[in-house]
């Protein structure tokens, strides 16, 4: 448990930027980034719309949340996004040392919090990201079209 932060609450507004998405016919997939109980930052699918091969959702609310707060370093920001990142994402919060990542689903084709790979905790790495997944898990997975049978690894 990160905090007494309401996971439930704040997995709705990353829900509602992933249906955002997929009504611009992007995937169905959603972030927000929260401090202080307040959110910073929201973002969804936009790789095809910015022509930018990073454009993930997490990736866009970390740099939303960056330019808001005035810094690089993110440590008591919480990212809440609708599926697991992939690796490109996971190491840019741990570059930014965010503070936790809250999923919904897990990532069966490119996870990197646990399902295909584990770089959030790796033991390896100097840094290590909280993570919490499963809250609001079906209807992401509805959402996104992700049988509800894919196991979680984390």
């Amino acid at each position: 448990m990160i905090g007494d932060m309401n996971y439930e609450l704040f997995m709705g507004e990353a829900l509602a930027e992933a249906r955002a998405a997929a009504g611009r016919g992007r995937p169905a997939v959603g972030a927000i980034a929260v401090m202080d109980e307040a959110m910073v930052a929201r973002g969804r699918s936009r790789a095809g719309d910015a022509d930018d091969p990073t454009a993930h959702p997490v990736m866009t609310v970390l740099r939303e949340a960056a330019r808001r707060l005035g810094t690089l370093r993110l440590p008591d920001v919480t990212v809440f996004t609708t599926l697991e990142p992939c690796a490109m994402c996971v190491g840019a919060l741990l570059a930014c040392d965010a503070a936790a990542l809250v999923y919904a689903a897990p990532n069966p084709v490119e996870g990197a919090a646990g399902s295909v790979l584990q770089l959030a905790q790796h033991p390896s790495l100097g840094r290590r990201l909280q993570v919490v997944s499963g809250i609001r898990r079906e209807e992401a997975e509805d959402l996104a079209g992700i049988p509800s049978e894919v196991p979680t690894g984390a």
